[in-house]
C-alpha cells in the first residue's frame, strides 16, 4: 500500500518517557498508564535543552504524553490531537510485549497498520499546516506512531521503538527526510 507525503518541512518527535508499562513488558497501545519513576526522570531531563528555533507543542492525548512535555517543556502551552494517540491493540492490550503478532496483522477488535499511518500522517499535516514556517513543530507522542511516520518519511518502519524522551529531529532536505536523534 502506498501513502500520501509528509509535509515538506522539517519538524521533531518525541516518545513519552518510560511508562510503567514500558518497564513491565505490558502493551499498552490504547490503554491510559503513568509514567515510572524513571519516565518523569527522562521527561524532567528534556527541560534543560536549548531549542535553535521557535516550537510549538503537540501532543498525545493520552496522560503520559501530556506528562511527558508538562515535564519538558515546564509552563509551556500545547495542543492535544486525538491522532497523535497510540495504535489500539485491541485483544493484545494488557498482554505481554514478546507474545505480540506483526504490526502488520490486524488484531481483533484493534487498530490495523495502515489506518494508524493513515491517521498519524492525518495529525502530522494539520500541525504542520497551522504552525508557522519559522516554527518548529515538535510532537510528544507515541513509538508507534514515530514508526508510523518513518514509514511515511520512507526511512524505515521496521526499526525498533524510539527510545524514550528522545528528540528525533525529521528534517527536510529539499526531497525528503532525513531522521536524526538529538545528542
Amino acid at each position: 500500500m502506498s501513502f500520501p507525503s509528509l509535509p515538506q518541512r522539517s519538524f521533531c518527535m518525541i516518545r513519552h518517557g518510560q511508562t510503567t508499562a514500558n518497564r513491565d513488558s505490558i502493551v499498552a497501545g490504547a490503554t491510559d498508564v503513568p509514567l515510572s519513576d524513571l519516565g518523569r526522570e527522562q521527561a524532567s531531563a528534556l527541560s534543560s535543552r536549548s531549542w535553535d528555533q521557535t516550537i510549538a507543542l503537540y501532543v498525545s492525548p493520552k496522560t503520559r504524553a501530556i506528562d511527558t512535555c508538562r515535564l519538558a517543556f515546564p509552563g509551556r502551552d500545547f495542543a492535544l490531537h486525538d491522532d497523535l494517540r497510540e495504535r489500539n491493540w485491541g485483544e493484545f492490550e494488557g498482554q505481554q510485549v514478546q507474545d505480540l503478532p506483526s504490526r502488520h496483522a490486524e488484531p481483533k477488535d484493534g487498530e490495523t497498520w495502515p489506518e494508524l499511518v493513515l491517521r498519524v500522517h492525518k495529525a502530522v499535516a494539520e500541525c504542520c499546516a497551522k504552525t508557522d514556517g519559522d516554527t518548529l513543530p515538535i510532537f510528544v507522542c507515541h513509538a508507534g506512531v514515530i514508526r508510523a511516520t518513518m514509514v511515511l518519511a520512507e526511512i524505515s518502519g521496521d526499526a525498533p521503538s524510539a527510545p524514550n524522551a528522545t528528540p528525533l529531529f525529521f528534517r527536510w532536505n529539499g526531497v525528503g527526510h532525513d531522521m536524526v536523534e538529538a545528542l
